[in-house]
C-alpha cells in the first residue's frame, strides 16, 4: 500500500469511529443487563417485569403531564414501586400513586415523593457522588449481594430498595450508608428475603 493512502484509510477510519462506538453501548449494555438481572435474586424474568412495570408507569406519567415524568423516579423490584423526586403538591403526588397502582404486575407503591422545587445541577452531581460511594462499598463488601440493592439519592436522603438475604445484610447496608459524608437519611424499602 502506497503512504499516502494510509493516512487517508485512518481518516476515513476515524469519522466512521463515533458512529461504531454508538453502537456498542447498546449491544454491550443489553447483554450486560441480562447478566446482571440473571444473577440477582430477582431472576432474569422478575427483572424484565420489573423493567416494564418501570416503564408503563413513566409513560403513564408522560402520557398524563410530562413535568411529572420529569420530576419522578421510578424504582421497581419485585412488583414492589418505590417513587422519588419533588412534586408541585400533594395532588400530583395522589397521582403519580395512582398511575403506578394501574399498571398490571404492581404488587406495592412506596410514595417517598415531597413536595417542592426539583433538585438543583448541583444537588444531583452530590446525590450522584452519594450514590456511587455507596454502590462502591456494597460491591466491596463480601458479606452484601450488593446486586440485589437497588439505590436512589435525592438531597442526599438515600432510597434504597431491593431483597436482603437477611437483617444482618440489611444493617450493614444501612450502615455503609450512613457513613458516606452527605448523607442525611437512609430510608430503606428493602423485602428480608423469606426463610426457604
Amino acid at each position: 500500500m502506497r503512504p499516502i493512502l494510509r493516512p487517508a484509510i485512518l481518516l476515513a477510519g476515524l469519522a466512521l469511529l463515533p458512529s461504531l462506538c454508538a453502537c456498542v453501548p447498546v449491544v454491550i449494555g443489553a447483554g450486560a443487563t441480562g447478566a446482571v438481572m440473571a444473577s440477582q435474586d430477582r431472576g432474569l424474568e422478575q427483572g424484565i417485569d420489573d423493567n416494564e412495570i418501570s416503564f408503563e408507569i413513566n409513560r403513564r406519567l408522560a402520557a398524563r403531564d410530562e413535568e411529572l415524568f420529569k420530576r419522578v423516579s421510578t424504582q421497581v423490584r419485585h412488583g414492589r414501586v418505590v417513587l422519588t423526586g419533588f412534586v408541585r403538591n400533594e395532588a400530583d403526588s395522589a397521582t403519580v400513586s395512582k398511575v403506578a397502582w394501574s399498571v398490571d404486575g404492581v404488587k406495592q407503591v412506596d410514595n417517598e415523593l415531597q413536595t417542592g422545587t426539583p433538585t438543583s445541577f448541583s444537588e444531583k452531581a452530590d446525590d450522584t457522588l452519594i450514590t456511587t460511594k455507596l454502590r462502591t462499598a456494597l460491591i466491596g463488601d463480601s458479606a452484601v449481594a450488593s446486586l440485589n440493592y437497588s439505590i436512589k439519592t435525592v438531597r442526599g436522603t438515600v432510597y434504597l430498595s431491593g431483597l436482603a438475604a437477611n437483617d444482618a445484610e440489611l444493617r450493614r447496608v444501612i450502615a455503609h450508608a450512613r457513613d458516606i459524608s452527605g448523607v442525611r437519611n437512609v430510608v430503606s424499602n428493602v423485602d428480608i428475603k423469606k426463610p426457604g
